[in-house]
């Protein structure tokens, strides 16, 4: 069976028809159980994942419900004497995108630029939505928002790429959007700042720098980060390094 989580949770039998996998506690379960990657978990871990603190007075009826909904649906949920195991179950889209970025590091640490950002490419359009959208419970929120920020490294790092490979216009469209979305990530401006700065708008650079430096000191009370304002000092005095590739942020 293949299972999904850069998205909504979703199952496919061998056919390829999508599994039925039950309420939306039930289907929480299997995604704890599943980002367990083989490993047991033990009644009281599984509790504490799904429902937290307070979990309702039935809950051990409820466990055991949504273990035997799970086997229905022909998911292979093993009681191991410890805990609740997996049996012959990965995450499948989460192993091809960790591969594809493999190889991305590979062709970018081999000089390979372009096929590089292709592959980091491929590895975003994977996702459907946000990490196991839509299931709540204490264990998913956390992995949602640390999928979130791996999400974004990834995606830093292949802007990063596309500068590199000199398309400034296009990255300048997508990273005012993402600087838009997540307007205290710094290293979102510091790539805007650069990408304006080799398509000759220095001028635009210094203008982001500016707002950020204002959202950063009334959101945060603080100065921008020594990344970011070494990089304003180089667009004030128009390093001729700065055309050169590669820059890299501290």
């Amino acid at each position: 069976m293949r299972f999904e989580l850069l998205g909504p949770l979703r199952a496919f039998g061998d056919g390829g028809a999508e599994v039925s996998l039950g309420p939306p506690k039930q289907r929480a379960l299997l995604a704890v159980l599943l980002l367990q990657e083989g490993r047991s978990l033990s009644y009281d871990g599984v509790v504490d994942a799904v429902w937290g603190d307070e979990p309702p007075a039935q809950v051990r009826n409820l466990v055991q419900k949504y273990v035997s909904g799970l086997r229905r649906a022909g998911i292979d949920v093993t009681w191991t004497g410890s805990g609740y195991r997996l049996d012959g179950a990965e995450i499948d889209d989460l192993r091809e995108r960790r591969a594809l970025l493999r190889q991305a590091v590979t062709a970018r640490d081999g000089g390979d630029l372009r096929r590089a950002a292709e592959l980091a490419r491929q590895g975003e359009a994977m996702w459907r939505g946000e990490f196991a959208e839509g299931l709540a419970g204490p264990y998913l929120a956390a992995e949602r928002r640390r999928f979130a920020e791996k999400r974004l490294m990834v995606l830093e790092a292949r802007l990063e790429l596309d500068i590199e490979l000199e398309r400034y216009h296009e990255c300048v469209h997508e990273l005012v959007r993402q600087v838009a979305g997540h307007p205290l990530r710094e290293r979102l401006v510091w790539l805007l700042m650069l990408a304006l700065y080799r398509s000759g708008r220095p001028t635009d650079a210094l203008v982001v720098y500016e707002e950020a430096r204002t959202r950063i000191a009334d959101q945060l009370g603080a100065d921008p980060g020594p990344a970011l304002r070494a990089l304003h000092e180089r667009v004030l005095r128009q390093d001729p390094a700065l055309l050169a590739r590669p820059v890299q942020a501290a």
